[in-house]
């Protein structure tokens, strides 16, 4: 009925923790502007670009689902606009649908982006870690 809402104020959440993830990158680059750097795991993507691609998935899939509950008239364009919402009994059901599945749902999409990011950096890292010994050899 209104699980896309859970969606919705996390991808709200996460837009602004990208913008804080941002502002303080900007500030970190231009601290250390110059400085040769050793490559550790998971430093190739920048948070703010990760969070990026987490926040567009969420408002993506939130838009989706609200066009799937308009099709299905559970959501309406006049007030109340969750039809769920105009009656108390329909709303404690709406409300746990959203406890339950909008949560459920959110917590699979953030562990398939958190597994995606890992297996990004994973390969990134070892493609790294491949070039370093062939300059090794090279220099040897």
């Amino acid at each position: 009925m209104a699980c896309f809402l859970v969606s919705t104020v996390a991808a709200i959440g996460v837009t602004v923790a990208q913008k804080v993830a941002l502002k303080s990158e900007k500030k970190k680059a231009e601290v250390a502007e110059g400085e040769i750097k050793d490559y550790k795991f998971g430093c190739e993507t920048k948070w703010s670009t990760r969070l990026k691609y987490l926040a567009t998935t969420l408002y993506t899939g939130s838009f989706l689902l609200a066009g799937e509950h308009v099709l299905h008239g559970e959501v309406v364009p006049y007030p109340p606009f969750l039809t769920a919402a105009a009656d108390a009994a329909d709303a404690a059901e709406m409300l746990h649908e959203m406890s339950t599945v909008g949560v459920a749902m959110l917590a699979l999409l953030v562990a398939a982006w958190g597994f995606g990011v890992f297996l990004w950096d994973f390969i990134k890292y070892r493609k790294h870690k491949k070039q370093q010994k062939l300059q090794l050899k090279k220099e040897a």
